[in-house]
């Protein structure tokens, strides 16, 4: 697999080696958002990842739960980026539950207390982000 001889490598290379991100310079703006914890902690985009770590994304609406398996620094082809990481995401939410999720219309305004009280009792279900599990 080629590991180009290091065994840390920066958390954003490794996202855009292994094709979470599209480019560097978007994995390194999630860093900056907040979107990438490494070992619990949030993650600045030099921050050293190596064999082991756990990687949490948040991208594009969904959380990605990866383990290190090989700490790459040059993006490598689909097969081959794969086999870099164990992915330990939690599974999507059934087609049921996101239909019975209450949609706004963009620009309907701000939630009232009845529709914000459901969003809350939505966002407390289990497998959420802020879990520690």
């Amino acid at each position: 697999m080629g590991e180009h001889g290091s065994s840390r490598v920066r958390v954003d290379a490794w996202l855009w080696a292994v094709r979470i991100t599209k480019t560097r310079s978007q994995a390194a703006t999630s860093c900056r958002g907040g979107h990438v914890r490494v070992n619990g902690a949030s993650a600045k985009a030099a921050q050293l990842i190596g064999p082991g770590d756990e990687v949490r994304v948040w991208h594009h609406g969904t959380l990605r739960v990866l383990e290190v398996v090989v700490p790459l620094a040059k993006r490598v082809g689909a097969p081959v980026a794969q086999r870099a990481y164990l992915d330990r995401s939690p599974a999507p939410p059934p087609r049921e539950v996101l239909a019975s999720v209450p949609r706004r219309d963009r620009g309907a305004g701000r939630p009232t207390k009845r529709e914000r009280r459901q969003l809350d009792r939505l966002r407390a279900m289990p497998g959420d982000e802020l879990d520690s599990g």
